[in-house]
């Protein structure tokens, strides 16, 4: 098996503060101190697909991957007699995600998923091969997350979970003229156990390997070079290489930040003002600092705040942030932090008026007659609309079937991602809503 080496190391040289020395840029969870080098995982996880031969002794294995082709991931359980008991017998969730290895990407990882999304509508980075998977249960796609998929299995049954790559690695390099260096990926997978909610929240294990995708049969050529390469090495110089392994064992790693909805009520790390946004406050906890990150659309960066209380963040400088963050997100943190308020993408106003008003109450020119209410848009998706509008009529979005748009001669327009993302900022609509009589489910159409 390969050995765990340390990731990322060549990052510390160039950390200038000790904001900056965590675990996103030098994982210390990979680097096992010497009394815990035979510790036995609870999981272990095969991507089936060979390293490179051109690695150096002490680097991290890298792995070549061809562009949508199926690879398998064997999820194995590696547990001794006794470990774990409370999951014996029962699921386990896990999630594969492809993230950036590239400490510039990491930065900017929200923009750079949107402009791919942008660039190829209605595809996936990451996607499940199901007729090929085996022992998976109940597995799911995101919409909204297109470099991630989970799924249960049974650790004490064979599971195996194929995964196709769609994204190739010289899509979000700097400048793409033709023979490009390609950029490193991350595959990462979290395992969870149920808590007692019967929600799986609880983390067991997480592994991550280094990856890069090139277009179909890219990598067995790469491969081949490699290979080649090494061949017309001296035997002294190829003893600082390693050896190219048929498997790629993922090594442990730090768990990924899970992003997790939160209500709409204000928890005490939080002080609502008028802004649509919380401020955070110095008494937040790491876990309340996470959250305000998420609501506030810095989602790229929980990792790196893992450990950060609110006292912690606000102590920062604009030039810190700045430089944690970069220019443009270092801004945008730096005013959120200081309560600023930060634009929505887009918003809308709508209203929902009663027939009986319709008929008694004549709307003025500028349809100040009825009371209207802000939605504000960030995805620009209609499952984000969907949920925004069902939290504005307090029913849950499985409610709404679907959302129209009244178009010409008053027909009825499936609202797309689409069309949400050409609707012009700050449109008003009427709402007017029809219920299904044979169940509790609504359709709602924007005049």
């Amino acid at each position: 098996l390969q050995r765990c080496v340390a990731l990322n190391e060549p990052f510390q040289k160039h950390l200038t503060s000790d904001v900056l020395a965590l675990p996103i840029f030098k994982q210390e969870e990979s680097n096992l101190p010497a009394d815990n080098e035979n510790k036995i995982l609870p999981f272990q996880y095969v991507l089936c697909a060979a390293t490179s031969p051109a690695i150096k002794l002490h680097d991290e294995t890298l792995t070549y991957l061809n562009q949508g082709q199926s690879y398998e991931i064997r999820m194995l359980d590696n547990r001794k007699i006794g470990e774990l008991p409370e999951i014996t017998g029962k699921m386990v969730k896990s999630i594969i995600r492809v993230v950036f290895h590239d400490r510039r990407l990491q930065y900017t990882e929200h923009q750079q998923l949107e402009g791919w999304r942008w660039n190829r509508p209605g595809d996936r980075i990451l996607a499940l091969d199901i007729p090929m998977s085996v022992g998976i249960i109940d597995p799911r796609a995101n919409p909204t997350q297109l470099n991630t998929v989970e799924f249960l299995w049974d650790p004490s049954k064979r599971t195996s979970v194929f995964i196709q790559v769609h994204c190739i690695s010289t899509e979000f390099t700097m400048r793409k003229h033709g023979g490009e260096k390609g950029v490193p990926f991350r595959i990462q997978i979290d395992t969870f156990k149920e808590n007692e909610s019967g929600e799986y929240t609880e983390h067991l294990h997480s592994a991550s390997c280094q990856v890069k995708v090139f277009k179909p049969k890219g990598a067995d050529r790469k491969q081949k070079t490699d290979r080649e390469k090494m061949e017309k090495r001296t035997p002294q110089e190829k003893e600082k290489y390693q050896p190219s392994y048929e498997t790629t064992i993922l090594t442990e790693c730090s768990p990924w930040p899970e992003v997790t909805y939160v209500n709409n009520s204000p928890s005490p790390g939080f002080n609502s003002s008028h802004n649509s946004f919380p401020n955070l406050l110095g008494t937040a906890t790491p876990q309340d600092t996470q959250q305000w990150l998420l609501r506030n659309r810095f989602s790229p960066f929980c990792r790196l705040f893992t450990n950060f209380s609110g006292a912690d963040l606000l102590k920062l400088t604009r030039e810190d942030v700045i430089q944690i963050c970069g220019p443009a997100d270092g801004i945008r943190l730096f005013n959120a932090l200081k309560g600023r308020a930060v634009r929505p993408r887009l918003t809308i106003y709508v209203c929902q008026e009663s027939q009986q008003a319709r008929e008694q109450q004549p709307k003025h020119e500028n349809g100040d007659a009825a009371i209207y209410h802000a939605i504000y848009l960030e995805e620009l998706t209609s499952t984000e609309l969907t949920e925004k509008l069902a939290q504005l009529f307090n029913i849950s979005p499985r409610q709404i079937n679907q959302i129209f748009k009244q178009g010409p001669t008053g027909i009825h327009v499936l609202v797309s991602d689409e069309m949400i993302q050409n609707f012009q900022d700050e449109v008003c609509f009427v709402l007017d809503t029809m219920k299904d009589e044979t169940s509790d489910a609504y359709h709602i159409i924007l005049k």
